[in-house]
């Protein structure tokens, strides 16, 4: 019991960090959507999706490297040793290049005049890859406090680095025309300012690692080497098509975007409306720390993992209309030239959604040990996204990006389910799962109608108190199905 205790502890302590960062990302939103345009709010989107693939591609695989072989050799400073010098290589290797070719990259990517960005953007991923690796070597060292509180201090240094460049420098620069400041961003502020201010909090993050660094093991096993690369590849490449299919669409739309369309403006008309779907994300995230060392925890249990699966579609059904059918005051937070995509809100929560049943049933595979299958799985979403934005993003924008996000998670929540039915079989009652999503489509389809035959739209007061009466009948929705009152509140005490 101590030992899981423990677990729990220390997933509290690391989910914390990822958590924070998630909520001052979604702080940022209403920041970025009335400072910067659409199109350069899609543009910075689309140079974090490069960065979100290629930080996989950095760090080798080696993070879960280290912890196999730290368990397996003699002194556990070697792998990490090990493991570290291969990074720092390929990082500086990658970084230089990207320094060298800066001009020329800025060019080819229609970002003309903005090499500097380039090169902020490859010490992001020089620095990042190789702090990941310290990163790991505190969570093998059980360290989990330090580690909370150097992604925060990132975290908190990216924030303080944003206000300072897009509230406080504009003004100095004015003031300063020859301030050294140019030499490192532009006089006015625009989507260069967020890389920038991301670079410098990288910086931050390395300093505090250098007593760590000093005070490491720097070795380079060649040995070593040889085995942690034939078994650390083989995990980036399975890990690709994961942040891929997160990402891919962003990447797609300059070369999909409809014919005659501003792409940059798609781009981030559509990232700035995802991210108000970003509450159904958090609390899926929430989730997942707390339910992983549950469930392997009470693995043997699978009435109760079926039980949990219910109730987390019911919440989620929950936060679905907690935001639909409050969109109009919700969608304030974008700025007024970011609400054409205010559409795309509902179908990106159902994708979310769709996302953690997907955690939820996908523990087959990792409580019975046949975790080969996440590939083919994460294979088969890649494929829908591919082929879905290819075929349709040139005449649907940004509505074909949602449309893939949904059916992906779809297939990929079948497919596991299929597989998890002949391998481990969990008793899901799908029937009751499906009335809870089925009354809150329907709920919500009521409020659309309702809006435009009594024509609510500029009656404000009377479409919010409409709606908190579809919203407390969903609630009543899920006590009546759940056995009433006491009967409730008797599971919620267990």
């Amino acid at each position: 019991m101590g030992v899981l205790k423990k677990l729990a502890g220390e997933t509290a302590i690391y989910g914390m960090s990822t958590i924070l960062a998630r909520m001052i990302n979604f702080f940022f939103v209403p920041i970025y959507t009335r400072i910067l345009t659409v199109g350069e709010y899609g543009s910075y989107s689309e140079i974090m999706s490069y960065i979100a693939v290629l930080q996989v591609v950095l760090v080798l695989g080696l993070e879960t490297g280290c912890f196999r072989f730290a368990n397996k050799v003699d002194d556990p400073r070697k792998p990490f040793g090990t493991a570290f010098t291969t990074v720092l290589g390929v990082s500086l290797i990658f970084f230089a290049a990207m320094c060298l070719f800066s001009d020329s990259l800025a060019s080819a990517m229609g970002y003309g005049g903005y090499g500097r960005m380039i090169v902020y953007t490859g010490a992001i991923l020089a620095l990042d890859s190789i702090t990941a690796i310290l990163f790991a070597r505190l969570r093998f060292l059980q360290k989990a406090l330090k580690f909370a509180v150097f992604k925060t201090i990132k975290i908190l240094s990216e924030l303080g680095f944003n206000l300072l460049l897009f509230f406080v420098v504009p003004g100095y620069l004015a003031a300063n025309p020859d301030s050294f400041l140019l030499n490192f961003i532009p006089a006015t502020a625009d989507f260069s300012y967020i890389i920038f201010a991301v670079f410098l909090s990288c910086v931050v993050c390395t300093v505090l690692f250098v007593p760590d660094i000093i005070g490491m093991k720097i070795s380079f096993n060649k040995a070593l080497f040889k085995e942690m690369m034939v078994y650390s590849i083989p995990l980036m490449v399975a890990g690709l098509p994961g942040i891929v299919n997160e990402s891919f669409d962003r990447i797609l739309f300059r070369f999909f975007a409809p014919e005659g369309a501003v792409w940059r403006a798609d781009l981030g008309e559509y990232q700035a409306a995802v991210k108000l779907a970003v509450i159904m994300n958090l609390f899926i995230q929430m989730f997942r720390y707390a339910a992983e060392p549950f469930f392997f925890a009470r693995g043997k249990n699978k009435e109760l993992l079926a039980q949990v699966m219910e109730y987390f579609t019911a919440f989620c059904v929950l936060i679905f209309l907690g935001v639909t059918l409050y969109m109009d005051i919700i969608g304030l937070i974008l700025g007024k030239d970011f609400r054409g995509a205010l559409g795309t809100v509902p179908f990106m929560l159902i994708s979310y959604m769709l996302l953690g049943m997907l955690f939820n049933v996908s523990m087959w595979y990792k409580l019975s040990g046949e975790t080969r299958y996440a590939i083919n799985i994460t294979l088969a979403g890649l494929a829908v996204t591919v082929v879905v934005n290819v075929a349709f993003m040139p005449l649907f924008s940004y509505w074909a990006s949602v449309a893939a996000h949904v059916l992906s998670c779809l297939v990929m929540l079948l497919y596991s389910v299929h597989l998890g039915n002949r391998h481990y079989y969990i008793p899901y009652r799908w029937g009751r799962i499906c009335r809870y999503i089925l009354c809150g489509l329907v709920l919500f389809g009521i409020s659309v109608v309702l809006q435009q035959v009594l024509g609510l739209q500029e009656r404000m007061f009377v479409k919010l108190a409409l709606n908190t009466l579809l919203l407390l009948g969903y609630l009543a929705f899920v006590v009546f199905l759940n056995g009433g009152p006491a009967k409730l509140a008797a599971i919620a005490r267990k």
